[in-house]
């Protein structure tokens, strides 16, 4: 079978702060197609590595390569108009304003550069609005604002928003963070339907059953540096990994996981 072409390749990538390395060294490929899940204890370094990735902040050094050229000097939003996308931990978004008029922002400005004035709105954003919104499950919320929402629909609406910027990667920061089990069903389910659509993902989440049961390929950060990278079957037999992380027991806890249909997945 032939190789998957590598859409990502992040070389030695190293964030300082001070003297202290939140990213110390990390070299990652992702190639198109993949689900790559990112897992490690808090302060491991991985929000920290998305936001080197994404262009939120600049690296201290190293190299970030996507579809083949440089573009580690490059911004976030420019970033997001070559197609890569990006939510946050944080739900943020312009609370006074709908959900529709959210992702339309994200439609208008996240796929190309735009200047100031002259924001005009046109049939191709408004149709991709629509699309973003039916996709996640929000269309029958479009018009209310978003300063009302709860957790769930708000961590909705940032997907949404990404999707609206028709992403060539997504990078999802703890898409689950903060929700009940059936809200995390449901954000599963719509991770399976972006999958099964071949839409490329990297994601952070400390839920293990998501991490484990969505990604095709997992990824351990321990204080700035991978201790682990493989299968998701692998994980818990990584003594680095349940010694720094998981803790004993973890492969009879996360078993059910490994190879779980996606109605499994939800059960």
């Amino acid at each position: 079978m032939a190789e998957r072409t590598a859409l990502l390749a992040c070389d030695t990538i190293v964030k300082r702060y001070g003297s202290l390395a939140a990213v110390d060294g990390v070299s990652l490929t992702v190639a198109a197609g993949e689900v790559v899940g990112i897992g490690g204890p808090n302060g491991a370094g991985k929000t920290t590595f998305f936001d080197v990735v994404t262009g939120v902040t600049p690296a201290t050094s190293g190299q970030v390569l996507f579809e083949g050229a440089d573009v580690s000097q490059l911004d976030a939003d420019r970033l997001c108009q070559m197609g890569m996308a990006r939510t946050f931990q944080l739900n943020a978004a312009f609370e006074s304003l709908t959900v529709r008029e959210n992702v339309e922002v994200a439609a208008y400005f996240g796929r190309q550069q735009r200047r100031f004035p002259g924001f005009r709105l046109g049939r191709a954003a408004r149709a991709v609005t629509d699309e973003a919104l039916d996709f996640v499950g929000l269309a029958d919320k479009a018009d209310e604002k978003v300063g009302l929402l709860p957790v769930l629909d708000r961590k909705l609406l940032m997907i949404a928003g990404a999707m609206a910027t028709k992403p060539k990667i997504l990078f999802l920061d703890e898409p689950v963070g903060g929700l009940n089990a059936s809200e995390i069903d449901l954000i599963i389910g719509l991770v399976l339907r972006m999958r099964e659509t071949g839409m490329t993902i990297v994601l952070i989440e400390h839920v293990m059953r998501f991490l484990l049961a969505l990604s095709t390929r997992v990824v351990i950060m321990h204080h700035g540096k991978l201790i682990f990278e493989g299968l998701p079957s692998q994980v818990a037999d990584d003594e680095t990994v349940v010694e720094t992380y998981l803790g004993q027991g973890a492969r009879a806890r996360l078993k059910k996981y490994f190879d779980a249909t996606p109605a499994e997945v939800q059960a």
